[in-house]
């Protein structure tokens, strides 16, 4: 099934059809072209930081297990017993072995398979073959991202400017302080259209709104990724002199800031429902008066948070409206949502 014909011009433009929003066979297609090829970020570096240290995750529908070996070396692992598919780990932890839940089949810390319980009798079998599938990860001031596609460009490439861009901000001293799971009864793309224009801001987030200086809001496309300029207004609560907040093809953002940073994973779980993984980090998180410092900036996260939730999930309900299919885009405002679009017509119909 194709999105149409993706027209460059954003004055005359129109948006997605409707249909891409919940027809099965566009997810299957962005899970394989584009979820597949791309860059993901699957978590913090700190969470694999010791041999023996591991946590799962998922990219593209693939079941994934990040381990630290005790040779050092961070790896992306199917989560997929050689036996009859079975999960060879779940959540997070520390362990010196992977042990599927299934069988017991057991691989060590670089995916080698180590045992297979009763299994006297079986011929022609050779264990060596049976190494759990690697997969590209690289690590990048702290964070990890995985890509599926062994002939994809190395993750500088995707991050561009961003990494020059972000040069100066003390990433890798900032340690997470809270990760936050919403499950939205929405597109994945619903939720990265809302997230790449402030158009809905006066209406939607009516105390961001009063904080922001809406007049010089303005988003800046590239090529695979996107920049908000957001400024808050004079004599604002907000002590932020500088904010940059990215957006990466498809669905991670990275929102930095002097002293801390916010990133979203947005993880496609059906074409009609989506996880938004949170995780904030910061300097000296345990500095005298940061607590209540950080606890009141997640409190107003949290809040614009389900604001955005609540749009996007009746969104997801006009979207199956027999009366709507497209709608027409904001020269002013939805640049970079029209980008977006471009980026995903170029993926699934080149």
């Amino acid at each position: 099934m194709s999105l149409g014909c993706f027209e460059p011009d954003l004055a005359v433009a129109e948006t997605l059809p409707s249909s891409s929003y919940f027809e099965p066979e566009i997810f299957r297609s962005e899970q394989e072209r584009i979820f597949s090829r791309t860059w993901q970020l699957v978590g913090s570096a700190a969470s694999a930081s010791a041999p023996g240290d591991y946590f799962t995750s998922d990219v593209g529908g693939e079941p994934l297990v990040v381990t630290r070996g005790e040779d050092g070396v961070c790896r992306a692992l199917s989560n997929v017993c050689r036996h009859r598919a079975g999960p060879v780990a779940r959540g997070a932890g520390r362990a010196v072995a992977l042990r599927c839940g299934y069988h017991g089949w057991t691989y060590g810390l670089d995916g080698a398979l180590r045992a297979t319980p009763e299994w006297d009798g079986v011929r022609n079998f050779d264990g060596r073959a049976c190494h759990l599938p690697e997969f590209r990860i690289e690590e990048w001031r702290g964070m990890l991202f995985v890509n599926l596609d062994p002939k994809a460009a190395p993750l500088a490439a995707a991050l561009s400017s961003i990494a020059e861009e972000s040069r100066t901000l003390p990433l890798e001293r900032m340690r997470r302080f809270k990760t936050m799971d919403y499950e939205i009864a929405c597109n994945w793309k619903v939720y990265v259209d809302n997230y790449l224009e402030g158009y809905h801001i006066p209406i939607v987030h009516p105390e961001l709104f009063r904080r922001l200086d809406y007049r010089a809001y303005r988003v800046e496309t590239a090529d695979g990724f996107s920049k908000q300029h957001a400024p808050y207004r004079e004599g604002s609560e907000e002590s932020v002199s500088e904010a940059l907040y990215y957006w990466l093809f498809p669905n991670v953002m990275l929102n930095f800031y002097p002293a801390n940073l916010q990133t979203n994973a947005v993880i496609p779980l059906s074409p009609e429902r989506t996880l938004a993984r949170f995780e904030w980090y910061a300097l000296d998180p345990e500095r005298p008066g940061a607590a209540g410092e950080l606890e009141r900036a997640f409190a107003f996260a949290d809040r614009i948070q389900r604001e955005d939730i609540a749009i996007c999930e009746e969104v997801q309900k006009g979207l199956r409206s027999r009366t709507y299919d497209r709608g027409r885009y904001s020269v002013l405002r939805e640049n970079g949502v029209h980008h977006f679009h471009g980026l995903l017509h170029r993926f699934l119909d080149p």
